[in-house]
């Protein structure tokens, strides 16, 4: 396979048709057509459906830009490398998180990375939707507790609790003998259709289990702690949201729920080798949290 074809042929699918391409990367527009073709020919497929005002890209091509464009990028970076004679980290890295955790921590991380890898241009997306990194061109993903994937690898890099929390002149049920289920006025999230119970502990008093009565439903957790601090009732939430706001004394620590800790992970395609610009980014984010248990100040 001609990998200058190949090339072009990801040029034009990533820029979704040839003048785009050709307007991006200067290329002349006959030679991306040309190459194009003469790749086509070669694979005896067709991989772009051309119509006179559009381009859509048939099965075949979309698993071959799928699965080469990526390698093509690595390549490009090793043979950068290989002439530089050194691994600098350079080039865009994109980077996908949960709202939450974007909201609360990589603002001051990405500020950090950007000061001491100048060549790197970062890109962060806060979403919350479950992104693939091949298909939506992400170098690194962030997810909480994600199922196991054999299409990615990563590391851990933070635990988290969720906390019980309530405005401050909200009284605590206090545990009964029998472990009776305490009715408290909740704010949930929109998308839990069930309220089970909360078994939660505060160090050596005895668990207080609770059961959410719902007073309001939103559909971000960002939404439900404003809720709280406004006094609408208790709610459980991630340590890493709340916990600048039990410090100030804004809300009222009632327990952490019991079960395991939140398990927080970076990953990244199986399919493609750390780069430099991601292994910088990995040790920018692990020196955030040295101890992987969060911590309001970093």
């Amino acid at each position: 396979m001609d990998l200058q074809a190949l090339s072009d042929f990801n040029l034009v699918a990533a820029h979704g048709g040839f003048g785009r391409a050709s307007r991006v990367t200067g290329r002349p527009k006959a030679t991306l057509s040309r190459r194009v073709a003469e790749l086509e020919q070669s694979l005896g497929v067709r991989l772009i459906e051309r119509g006179s005002q559009s381009l859509r890209l048939t099965d075949e091509g979309r698993a071959l830009h799928e699965r080469t464009d990526g390698l093509l990028s690595e390549i490009a970076e090793a043979g950068e490398a290989v002439v530089l004679g050194a691994s600098t980290p350079r080039g865009r890295l994109r980077v996908s998180a949960p709202v939450v955790f974007a909201h609360v921590a990589l603002g001051r991380i990405g500020a950090r990375f950007a000061l001491a890898y100048p060549e790197v241009q970062l890109d962060i997306v806060a979403e919350d939707r479950k992104v693939d990194p091949v298909e939506d061109g992400y170098d690194l993903i962030i997810r909480i507790d994600p199922a196991p994937d054999e299409r990615l690898v990563g590391r851990r890099f933070l635990n988290d609790e969720r906390l019980i929390v309530a405005p401050p002149g909200m009284r605590r049920p206090s545990p009964t003998a029998d472990g009776e289920e305490l009715a408290v006025k909740a704010v949930l999230l929109s998308a839990s259709s069930q309220t089970a119970a909360w078994r939660l502990g505060s160090g050596a008093e005895p668990d207080v289990v609770l059961k959410p009565e719902p007073v309001l439903r939103l559909s971000s957790l960002l939404m439900v702690r404003d809720a709280v601090l406004a006094g609408a009732g208790v709610a459980l939430l991630p340590k890493l949201l709340v916990a600048d706001d039990i410090a100030a004394g804004r809300l009222a620590y009632w327990g952490t729920l019991r079960g395991p800790a939140v398990e927080i992970w970076a990953l990244q395609s199986s399919r493609r080798l750390i780069g430099a610009k991601v292994r910088a980014f990995l040790d920018v984010l692990e020196k955030a949290f040295p101890e992987k248990v969060f911590v309001p100040t970093i």
